[in-house]
């Protein structure tokens, strides 16, 4: 990265999760040392005293581990100089940085249209498909609810690439083009490792001949989303309307309910886009991570519902 307050979050992630990992390691010590003791003799009332005693002692080393740990820290150890080494553009670390900064924003790409099939864990029971065969989810996200969008695979994919690629048009800003490459290539990668496990878990498809086939289709459809996006990020709001027109409701001149197709909505979507364009171009790249909505789609963000764009569809505003 090209600042060092992404290196400060990525060295206090990887702190954070090694102290939960000696945690954990601590729990299970602790656990086979209370269940599988010697019986030796003693009274009743000693065998609390003994095993408070291991764990008391347990504790206190794991403790002293874990501030060793956050000390090593501090004073420089290994992994922080490799995500200081990270601040020089180019540097080798970079691609550790770059890959758990874009799984973070892939996953607040991913849950804009996220969905779920219930039927995918009950044995026996069919999952309900659209007119074109596609099986239908559930899913609560504006993207369903206002618009109207089906919550299928294909809706989810084409709804995380718009997300994805306003991204893209952000990290084009990166200081050097071998950032961008890296930065770009873990995006792509972290979708493709996602679509392939709900092509396996919610749709059945276990042959992974069928999945490298669609992933193959699926990457195809990012380079032209990209190209079609730019487009109309320069020709103007008509040619970017038409782009989305043609992804999210497949050309169709009817909506998913048969009714004929509400330009508004398209509109909509425009808006937004403009909208978060516009908000994160003001933002450094460090703080996209923190600024994003990642954790409920619900909740207002960057990514998420805004009466405004609405209003500007609308033309009320």
């Amino acid at each position: 990265m090209s600042t060092t307050r992404a290196t400060k979050f990525w060295t206090r992630e990887i702190r954070r999760s090694q102290i939960q990992s000696l945690q954990q390691s601590f729990t299970q010590r602790a656990s086979i040392s209370t269940t599988s003791q010697k019986p030796i003799s003693c009274n009743a009332a000693s065998k609390p005293t003994l095993m408070a005693s291991t764990a008391w002692s347990l504790s206190r080393d794991m403790l002293s581990r874990s501030t060793l740990l956050v000390r090593s820290y501090s004073q420089g150890s290994t992994v922080s100089r490799l995500a200081r080494s990270a601040v020089s553009p180019g540097a080798s670390a970079e691609t550790y940085i770059a890959y758990g900064m874009t799984q973070k924003l892939f996953e607040a790409c991913s849950i804009q249209a996220d969905y779920k099939i219930p039927q995918a864990s009950q044995n026996g029971v069919a999952v309900p498909t659209t007119e074109s065969g596609e099986h239908l989810g559930v899913g609560d996200s504006w993207w369903y609810r206002e618009l109207g969008l089906v919550p299928t695979f294909s809706t989810w994919s084409q709804i995380t690439f718009l997300h994805m690629y306003l991204l893209t048009v952000r990290l084009r800003a990166l200081p050097t083009r071998e950032s961008v490459q890296t930065y770009s290539r873990h995006l792509i990668d972290h979708f493709s490792h996602n679509a392939e496990h709900r092509m396996d878990v919610l749709h059945d498809l276990g042959s992974r001949t069928i999945r490298n086939k669609y992933l193959k289709d699926l990457f195809i459809q990012w380079r032209g989303i990209i190209a079609a996006y730019d487009e109309g990020l320069i020709k103007g709001d008509a040619v970017l309307g038409a782009a989305v027109w043609r992804n999210l409701w497949k050309a169709s001149p009817t909506g998913p309910d048969g009714q004929e197709i509400d330009w508004t909505k398209v509109a909509w979507v425009v808006a937004y886009m403009r909208r978060v364009l516009s908000e994160i171009s003001k933002m450094d790249e460090a703080d996209l991570v923190f600024s994003l909505n990642t954790g409920d789609v619900k909740s207002s963000g960057i990514f998420g519902y805004s009466a405004l764009d609405k209003k500007m569809a609308e033309g009320t505003k």
